[in-house]
């Protein structure tokens, strides 16, 4: 069974109304599911090969959705579905917590959030992009009047903050750069991101704000004219997870449908690579309601992905970003390497061999 909804992106009273059908939606599967729990699987144990029948993921990662979806790899994904639309750090959180999701496509931030609040989470699958410095996930909006050319401008600006998103992740890393500190630049706590960030920017509420790309363009087209601009960060800011709640991991049968999953998601993000204007029309036009030049953009700006098949870079890369975020936030260190389930790993590897 597979459900799905594709809402356009038009504004902040849209956002809201779909962020609240998404999550009401995925709450009233968690209600209404009768699945019963497969048998108790150790985390050190291997993953069963085989999917009993009746087995149901639910995942909240709408461009690989559409991704399979358009490139008919869905055909070949050999386990019952039932799609949330559902993305973001937050609201996958609040979806876990619910028991409303198995997986959820993020950034790095938010499992390492999870964990830090409460929600003992592992992550299944890792991508990169291919040249991440020439192809930034993330630019920093600089408001209408505000003069930033460089980071070294950043002092004594309003930024605004996400604290448990890579959006204030990024903040702290491009301070670091800097060379500033949290004290030398006004720091504006928001819990939105996206839309809530280009509105904030507009009406002068911070004068910096991390934009993802699908906004960088909009942003200065409505704003350019009154002297918006945007600047690099030169910060390494790709990665990108699919990570779960420990606890579906332990039900034997999740673990062996995720298993299948993680290795068709893999080609998913090949196929996007190879078919740039078809995931752009499927995914960015027709799911997020961006205009064909406006996706076209993002496309190009965010450039190829790659799944890599050993991890230990990426582990390597997400502890230098704990360790900051532990110390600059005040909070316990994290076991990095433990967050990662790598059963997972060898069955990336084995998809795209």
């Amino acid at each position: 069974m597979q459900h799905s909804a594709h809402p356009p992106r038009r504004g902040p009273f849209t956002v809201i109304t779909a962020v609240l059908v998404a999550l009401a939606a995925a709450f009233a599967l968690a209600a209404c599911s009768s699945e019963e729990k497969g048998p108790h699987l150790a985390l050190t144990a291997a993953v069963p090969d085989q999917v009993p029948d009746g087995t149901v993921l639910r995942i909240g990662d709408p461009a690989t959705q559409v991704a399979l979806e358009q490139s008919g790899l869905i055909d070949d994904l050999d386990v019952d579905v039932e799609w949330a639309n559902i993305s973001g750090g937050p609201k996958t959180l609040e979806a876990f917590r619910a028991n409303a999701l198995d997986a959820g496509a993020v950034a790095d931030i938010p499992p390492l959030f999870a964990q830090w609040t409460g929600t003992d989470v592992k992550i299944i699958a890792a991508r990169e992009t291919v040249d991440p410095l020439d192809h930034p996930t993330y630019e920093l909006g600089v408001a209408p009047g505000v003069s930033v050319k460089d980071l070294s401008d950043l002092a004594g600006k309003k930024i605004a903050y996400s604290p448990g998103q890579a959006q204030g992740a990024l903040v702290l890393r491009t301070l670091e750069k800097a060379g500033l500190d949290e004290s030398d630049v006004d720091l504006v706590e928001m819990t939105s991101v996206d839309d809530s960030f280009v509105n904030a920017l507009a009406s002068g509420q911070v004068d910096v704000a991390p934009l993802g790309q699908a906004l960088v363009k909009t942003y200065l087209a409505k704003y350019q004219r009154d002297g918006a601009t945007t600047i690099p960060t030169g910060i390494r800011d790709d990665a990108w997870t699919l990570y779960t709640p420990t606890s579906v991991l332990e039900d034997a049968n999740k673990a062996a449908a995720l298993k299948k999953y993680v290795a068709i998601w893999a080609e998913a993000q090949d196929w996007i690579n190879e078919h740039p204007d078809e995931f752009a029309q499927a995914y960015y036009v027709d799911h997020e309601g961006l205009s064909p030049e406006d996706a076209k953009y993002v496309v190009d700006a965010l450039g190829k992905f790659k799944v890599p098949t050993s991890w230990d870079g990426f582990i390597q890369r997400e502890k230098q970003t704990a360790d900051l975020l532990a110390e600059k936030q005040d909070h316990d260190p994290l076991d990095v390497p433990a967050l990662f389930d790598r059963r997972y790993e060898k069955a990336i590897a084995e998809a795209l061999s």
